[in-house]
């Protein structure tokens, strides 16, 4: 087994503040208020816990 390490990866978010119903490659996913919104490289959105958006990414601008 070899190791690996995630590529670097700019992605947008927001942090919604009411319920929302997103559309992912998965199927609908329930946000909820407080979680962040994520659109990933190829314009992909799912919703991230508080918790691990923390652990995860780093603001840069």
């Amino acid at each position: 087994m070899q190791t690996f390490v995630k590529k670097p990866v700019k992605v947008k978010a927001y942090q919604t503040d009411q319920p929302l119903i997103i559309e992912t490659l998965e199927g609908n996913m329930k946000a909820s208020p407080g979680d962040w919104i994520v659109t990933g490289v190829n314009g992909e959105k799912y919703p991230v816990k508080p918790d691990i958006f923390q652990k995860t990414y780093d603001k840069i601008n």
